[in-house]
């Protein structure tokens, strides 16, 4: 990813969900929102997308107002449309509307001056998948951690 800084990753979205596709999409933002993020004040957590008439919405995700920012501030909750083509908002739609699956946002990141978000179709996890997910990336470090030991010797 050229040319891209990285603002915010929802790390939770890679635990609580298999992820099937990723889109880039654009974001409507107020001007201290973009103050805000340029110093790093945001909150991907629980925020999670929505198509409503034809436009697609990111919901929860959390921008502290700018300290600055005084009467120009926004509620910091608020949705926000994001940016994209009509046919990648009807794959979306469609890809939402099947069982268990949801539009997650991954990283909320910077290019070429933009902000930009990358949402991703997600499918719930279950507690084992979970459980077995942890398990397979411990074995990966352990793996790692015995390698790099041999390399020393």
């Amino acid at each position: 990813m050229a040319n891209t800084k990285t603002i915010a990753e929802n790390r939770k979205a890679f635990h609580d969900y298999f992820i099937l596709e990723e889109f880039e999409a654009g974001i409507e933002l107020k001007g201290t929102e973009v103050k805000s993020i340029r110093a790093g004040k945001v909150n991907l957590k629980d925020s999670y997308a929505d198509i409503v008439n034809g436009e697609c919405i990111l919901r929860a995700m959390h921008i502290s107002p700018y300290e600055q920012g005084n009467i120009f501030n926004v509620n910091p909750l608020r949705d926000r449309k994001l940016l994209l083509h009509k046919n990648e908002i009807v794959k979306l739609d469609i890809a939402s509307s099947q069982d268990g699956a949801t539009l997650v946002p991954l990283r909320l990141y910077f290019k070429e001056g933009k902000v930009k978000v990358a949402l991703a179709i997600g499918k719930g996890k279950k507690n084992y998948d979970k459980r077995d997910s942890l398990l397979e990336k411990t074995h990966m470090r352990e793996i790692e951690r015995e390698f790099r030991n041999r390399q020393k010797y």
